[in-house]
């Protein structure tokens, strides 16, 4: 059965960008599309027939969280995306499928797709071919409020979809999580400061994703990040997004404890974005990060043992 339809419960904007519009309007206006969307699919597909077709799929539990989990490895999850709500259209010639096979061929250990429709261009069709192309654990990238969504990622073939824990009454984020690794999904949870990283950890998530865009002033700074890390449960697999660009910030954070890094419209908007994350990696296994202890970590940011 499909969860309920709370309001919002915050005005943060998790996955988005900069927008004329006040913040807390276009999260709700998102949301809002997201169940009107997901009404009308509904009606289309019942949710007993899409549930079929999601059970017949191979449950690919834990692939996700596996690959995220390599420690010998720069972990980046890499996105596909053709739009964002900050930067309009960041590629005119968007081909999920090579963009994908790109990322797989140049070590991607895991790929998101963006299948919000009418702020990012996306599409389950774009999942469902990229999922056809590679064999990469594949993240279904959207603004999940509801258990259909979640047998939608199953059937175009998801290893893991997003939770928005400012999208989502703690509770209703406890229920999805649930339902998603019922139905063999693994869940990236996001979160941005440290009252949401503990809504997500009381809600049983394995992954965590910090945000690092700053939602009241819409800057992008990593040390929330930096700061975040701390708070991070030691089983916990924390992920960092938004505002990564160079080689010494993946390999800075995962001296810190990160274990994957997802980033996405830095490869979009370059000539070849499988190209751009090859160098990536490359230029990270170059470079020699600090390594940092949990007790560094806790006495440097204040959070007892």
């Amino acid at each position: 059965m499909s969860t309920p339809h709370p309001a919002p419960r915050t005005s943060h904007l998790a996955t988005g960008g900069p927008h004329p519009a006040p913040q807390a309007d276009l999260l709700e206006t998102i949301v809002a599309a997201t169940r009107r969307i997901v009404e009308v699919r509904q009606a289309e597909e019942p949710l007993a027939a899409l549930a079929d077709r999601a059970a017949a799929m191979p449950s690919r539990l834990g692939r996700f969280q596996a690959a995220l989990s390599r420690t010998d490895e720069i972990n980046v999850i890499a996105e596909c995306k053709r739009r964002s709500p900050s930067r309009g259209v960041l590629r005119e010639d968007y081909d999920p499928v090579a963009i994908a096979t790109g990322y797989a061929a140049a070590g991607a250990a895991a790929i998101s797709v963006l299948t919000e429709p009418t702020f990012f261009d996306g599409s389950l069709d774009h999942l469902a071919a990229v999922r056809a192309a590679v064999d990469v654990p594949l993240l279904r990238k959207d603004f999940v409020v509801s258990e259909y969504q979640l047998l939608e990622a199953k059937a175009a073939g998801a290893d893991a979809v997003l939770l928005i824990v400012a999208a989502l009454r703690p509770a209703e984020l406890k229920v999805l999580h649930d339902h998603a690794r019922r139905h063999g999904l693994d869940v990236l949870v996001e979160a941005h400061d440290a009252t949401e990283v503990s809504i997500a950890i009381d809600a049983g998530a394995r992954i965590i994703g910090v945000n690092n865009r700053n939602l009241r002033t819409l800057q992008v700074d990593v040390h929330a990040s930096e700061t975040l890390i701390a708070r991070m449960p030691a089983d916990v697999i924390a992920v960092s997004e938004s505002g990564l660009k160079t080689a010494a910030d993946l390999t800075r954070l995962k001296d810190l404890g990160y274990r994957a890094f997802l980033i996405g419209e830095r490869f979009m908007t370059a000539g070849e974005p499988g190209g751009q994350l090859k160098e990536l990696l490359a230029s990270a296994a170059d470079t020699k990060g600090t390594e940092v202890t949990k007790d560094t970590k806790r006495k440097t940011f204040g959070v007892p043992k």
